[in-house]
């Protein structure tokens, strides 16, 4: 530390300029490490979102075809529909987007003989990908 004489009288202390800079290095390494981990816990955390949004539309899409006999044509039936059997909302809120800001993407027929495929195409939206732009697919 450096001790100099204040304008004011006494004595005034602060950090030098080099004691400042390996303070900064210091926190910049720190981060360099720690970043990496947190970012891949945060895109983790997106997919276990998406997972979980799409067990609830399951839960709906199964309670809808309880009700109407069928499965609807599209994911915003659940929340509106004319059927004259049709019982909801099914979805308290309107159908939110996946964690990445996508739609989610519902067909039906699904894939492989399943009565639906339900889709998030991950954080690039895009079929395929690895990793956090990995599809995550509930049939």
């Amino acid at each position: 530390m450096n001790n100099k004489k204040s304008i004011y009288g006494g004595r005034q202390s602060g950090f030098t300029m080099m004691e400042l800079l390996i303070v900064i290095v210091i926190l910049g390494l720190l981060a360099s490490l720690v970043a990496p981990k947190f970012f891949d816990k945060l895109g983790t955390a997106e997919r276990g979102v998406a997972g979980t949004q799409m067990v609830a539309f399951e839960t709906a899409l199964d309670t809808y075809r309880l009700d109407v006999g069928k499965y609807p044509d599209t994911l915003s039936q659940l929340r509106q529909d004319d059927h004259v059997r049709w019982d909801g909302p099914y979805l308290p809120k309107n159908i939110p987007l996946d964690p990445w800001g996508n739609e989610y993407s519902y067909s039906k027929p699904g894939n492989d003989g399943n009565p639906y495929t339900l889709r998030s195409f991950g954080a690039d939206g895009k079929v395929g990908g690895t990793d956090s732009n990995a599809d995550i697919v509930h049939l």
